[in-house]
């Protein structure tokens, strides 16, 4: 049994606790002292490097049993080693503690990136029309008449206007095909594909979701949020021989770039379903395969008895690395050219074809009443709530359910979060923190992209200018925390994400910046992928810090982020992570 973060008192932790009392005893005794206890063994000896701890840097980290036993100076750690204590000399690298990415999705990421999957087609962010169709007739190709195309990601500012089954039709008559835009809110399905779910123009939109239509009301092959689910019930799922590889080589991706412990943000994207997914990384888990501490977010909406089973017998398929007390709530879209993000303030213009309260204000996906009831029962339960919530009309949403359940349930509950926060009214930032509430953002989208093209374009430049406000919030003693949201973003590399946050440049610098204002400087940057990380989880004494008595998840960079030039953040070098004291990964090794 190994140690986690839960702070169960497991096998492991009472010898640690058996060691770091001997340790204190030890460094009180007087040198001279002829009866001075020995220091006891350490298992692995960090030496020569800068180590990054709470009381400033330091030279040495000396690990037993999976936590920190003690920090200091080189030669003041030279006593805990022993016979099988492993010593690395770091030779002046650096020693941060591991990263926490609190909203990823590694099987997509893995199903778009590893090469397991043979119908995925990889459409590379910001590709003009002319290129994805070329791409979508490779892959018609590849997987050969009548199979599915599946994949993405495509972006309407890149192309230049909106995308339309007939731009697909003369590439892939043969082959039905359904591709992601770079949110995931937004499908572009061929006629093949509408043909094949019965989509025409008598299909009525469902709830929560919008099939885009010509002047004569036919099917464009544009399809939002819940519509597009329409098409995807008819995608075979992939097979075991396909996810099982795909989400082992997201695993060792994410270690390779120090992170430490996730969050799977809605299990059951890639699969159709929830149970599936868990089953899968309890059994990677079972093989050793899990590199991180994972938490997996089983995504609910009201009425779904699926979800509520899998809720109820969930402790079935945790692990010591793995634990399932996170829920899932959507509760809009997104606010690029969908218009599907809840907005409290109409966006700017309304879309070609609709004139709805949706194409004005976006949509609200869960009604309050049912909301407030629902989250009010999971954090009685003990059951952490992330939201999906882009706009601000959501976020509102959100932190009143939350604070709904605070008042039900008293102010000990879990923490919840709210995912995304493309926009936070002002007066919403402090009463989050005062309802103990987080604001999760993925900083990986804060420089200009196609993505920012088209959230400008929806709300204006203005109201772009306070896009993802982390310097506000911060201001307003709030709690941020980060993911990823890979595989929306291309890389699962927080490096990229630390040096934005500080930047809103594309990374290596760039003339043009994004919402510049609500910048932040490194060391607030590092701290929100640990020590925040940490406190989101109420595990702040266990992870997010090198010091004695923590778990020792750390990871070794081949440059100090504090004196590197800002804009070569990006290009920093992970070169070992360890999650408690063993290393899951080493540059150059395979």
């Amino acid at each position: 049994m190994d140690a986690n973060a839960s702070g169960r008192i497991t096998p492991h932790r009472l010898r640690f606790m058996f060691l770091a009392a001997a340790a204190l005893l030890a460094a009180a005794c007087s040198p001279q002292t002829e009866t001075e206890a020995p220091l006891p063994s350490a298992d692995l000896l960090l030496s020569n490097g800068q180590v990054r701890t709470p009381e400033g840097w330091v030279e040495a980290v000396a690990v037993a049993d999976g936590r920190i036993l003690a920090t200091g100076a080189s030669d003041a750690l030279a006593g805990y080693r022993g016979d099988s204590t492993e010593v690395i000399d770091l030779g002046g690298k650096v020693v941060l503690p591991g990263f926490h990415d609190l909203h990823v999705h590694p099987l997509y990421g893995g199903m778009m990136y590893s090469g397991a999957n043979p119908t995925e087609c990889f459409i590379k962010q910001g590709s003009s029309l002319d290129e994805i169709t070329a791409v979508v007739a490779a892959c018609t190709k590849n997987v050969g008449a009548g199979n599915w195309v599946t994949g993405g990601q495509w972006d309407v500012s890149a192309i230049g206007q909106w995308p339309t089954r007939h731009m697909l039709d003369p590439v892939s008559a043969e082959a039905p095909v359904l591709l992601n835009d770079t949110s995931g809110h937004s499908a572009w399905a061929n006629s093949k594909a509408l043909e094949t779910a019965g989509i025409d123009a008598e299909t009525p939109d469902p709830e929560g979701g919008i099939i885009e239509r010509d002047g004569a009301g036919a099917p464009t092959g544009l399809l939002r949020e819940s519509a597009i689910e329409l098409v995807r019930v008819h995608v075979p799922p992939p097979t075991d021989d396909v996810i099982r590889p795909a989400l082992a080589w997201a695993l060792q991706e994410m270690a390779s770039y120090g992170i430490t412990s996730f969050t799977e943000a809605s299990s059951g994207f890639v699969t159709g379903s929830s149970l599936r997914e868990v089953k899968l990384y309890a059994a990677l888990a079972d093989d050793g395969l899990l590199k991180q501490r994972a938490r997996l977010c089983i995504t609910w909406a009201p009425g779904v008895a699926r979800a509520e089973a899998l809720i109820a017998e969930r402790e079935k398929y945790e692990r010591d690395l793995l634990t399932l007390d996170c829920v899932k709530i959507f509760l809009d879209g997104v606010p690029t050219d969908s218009h599907t993000a809840a907005m409290l303030d109409p966006y700017e213009g309304a879309i070609e074809g609709r004139d709805d309260e949706a194409s004005r204000r976006g949509l609200l996906l869960v009604v309050p009443e049912a909301l407030n009831q629902a989250v009010a029962r999971f954090d009685k339960q003990g059951l952490r709530v992330k939201f999906h919530a882009a706009g601000d009309a959501a976020v509102r949403a959100g932190l009143d359910a939350i604070a709904y359940a605070r008042q039900r349930n008293g102010m000990g509950g879990p923490r919840h979060d709210v995912g995304h926060c493309t926009f936070v009214a002002p007066e919403d930032m402090a009463r989050g923190a005062a309802i103990d509430a987080a604001f999760e953002m993925s900083p990986y989208l804060f420089s200009p992209s196609p993505v920012v093209n088209d959230l400008i374009a929806a709300v204006g430049r203005e109201r772009a200018d306070r896009s993802w406000p982390v310097r506000s919030l911060l201001d307003a003693g709030a709690l941020v925390v980060l993911g990823s949201d890979w595989s929306v973003v291309p890389s699962v590399n927080p490096w990229v994400a630390v040096e934005t946050l500080v930047t809103r440049e594309v990374p290596g610098g760039s003339e043009a910046s994004f919402a510049k204002a609500e910048a932040i400087n490194v060391a607030e940057a590092l701290d929100l992928f640990t020590k925040n990380a940490a406190a989101h989880s109420e595990a702040a004494d266990q992870i997010g810090q090198i010091a004695p008595g923590m778990l020792a998840d750390m990871v070794v960079v081949d440059r100090n982020p504090l004196t590197s030039p800002v804009n070569e953040l990006h290009a920093t070098k992970v070169l070992m992570t360890f999650l408690n004291g063993e290393r899951t990964f080493e540059a150059g090794r395979e």
